[in-house]
């Protein structure tokens, strides 16, 4: 079961750099490419104050980060745990 969504680009060096990061840490998650889905751009233009700022990740809780470290993304899950 994953902890959170991923919306990210196929050209964005960030998410792939996170991407990696979480594969290793064998950490699950969803992936939804924001130029492939244009309901999924709203999403993450709400949570980055109008921008298509990628990676953000959202969790169950309704939270979001944008571009957090791994670290940051571990210590949510842990939270919501």
């Amino acid at each position: 079961m994953s902890s959170f969504t991923m919306y990210t680009t196929p050209w964005c060096g960030y998410c792939h750099r996170l991407k990696s990061q979480l594969d290793r840490e064998g950490i699950s998650y969803d992936i939804v490419d924001i130029e492939q889905v244009p309901d999924a751009a709203l999403i993450v233009e709400q949570a980055n104050g109008g921008n298509q700022t990628v990676p953000t990740l959202v969790y169950s809780d309704g939270t979001a980060q944008t571009n957090p470290s791994l670290a940051q993304v571990k210590e949510k899950i842990a939270s919501l745990g």
